[in-house]
């Protein structure tokens, strides 16, 4: 039903034509679907090269991932980091519907890893900030086709939005092609019940990442995943399903990451046990 997909961040960082070049003929190899391409610096890859590479493959973008370091921010933040964040995310939207991906995801609103205390009316006053920002970008990606998926991180990576709920009430009046991406890993951290969380989550859900409990594979942890996929067909998410983890080789990713172990005997490992038990659950 779903296609799968896998993150080239399990392997590399950064992702980039060199390394896009290596990894998408393995990642065909090993049975995959779909490709999830992130943005760590505009340029680090052509689009349209990435393109021919997937076709050649036999594989589709299945989303751009927006990547949020620091400096990256559209909230509580100075209007030319505001300014700067805006013409990256409009890039990214850019590239998405050069190389045919359908959805632009990931934390838009801050920067990963920051974080404040806010009453409620700052919050409201945040998310009504995140609205203004975000607007034009949300009406360039509806003229291009695109979707913007906004995730929930876990409390340690963010104090904006930690659950659905909160997403769902962030995009409140965007336009409709502003919804959800939705991570597996913050949603075992932050929601009391991650499966109910999807029925709130609902239509808005533009784009879905998984990964273990620890991000290591689907399965080798305690999530339970056919519940899960139970929960997501009631929604009517028609979209990819792609494994998100990371290479501990790369310091600055790791450390973001916090990927302080091995989480399985080899990367190639980590992707292809979550392949093969993602196809065994989902039939």
């Amino acid at each position: 039903m779903y296609a799968i997909g896998v993150n080239p961040w399990v392997w590399a960082s950064p992702v980039d034509d060199k390394a896009l070049a290596e990894l998408v003929p393995r990642i065909a190899s090993f049975g995959f679907d779909a490709v999830e391409l992130p943005i760590e610096q505009p340029g680090d890859w052509d689009p349209v090269r990435t393109r021919d590479l997937l076709a050649e493959h036999g594989l589709v973008a299945a989303g751009v991932c927006a990547v949020t370091p620091p400096g990256r921010d559209l909230v509580n933040a100075a209007p030319a980091v505001v300014e700067s964040t805006v013409a990256y995310l409009r890039g990214c939207v850019a590239v998405a519907a050069a190389v045919g991906a359908p959805c632009v995801g990931g934390p838009v609103y801050a920067s990963v890893g920051r974080t404040w205390r806010m009453s409620p009316m700052a919050r409201a006053a945040c998310y009504a900030e995140f609205r203004r920002a975000l607007a034009p970008v949300a009406d360039q990606a509806g003229e291009c086709g695109v979707s913007i998926g906004v995730e929930a991180l876990n409390r340690y990576e963010t104090s904006v939005v930690n659950t659905i709920e909160q997403t769902v009430e962030l995009i409140d009046g965007l336009p409709p092609n502003v919804g959800i991406m939705i991570d597996t890993y913050h949603m075992n951290i932050e929601e009391a019940d991650p499966y109910a969380a999807l029925s709130v989550a609902g239509q808005h859900i533009k784009h879905v990442q998984v990964s273990g409990t620890n991000r290591g594979a689907p399965g080798a942890d305690h999530f339970d995943w056919p519940r899960f996929f139970t929960s997501l067909r009631d929604t009517g998410y028609q979209g990819a399903i792609c494994i998100e983890s990371f290479t501990a080789e790369n310091e600055t990713i790791a450390t973001a990451a916090a990927i302080w172990r091995p989480l399985a005997p080899s990367q190639d490992r980590l992707a292809t046990d979550g392949l093969r038990y993602l196809r065994q659950i989902l039939g």
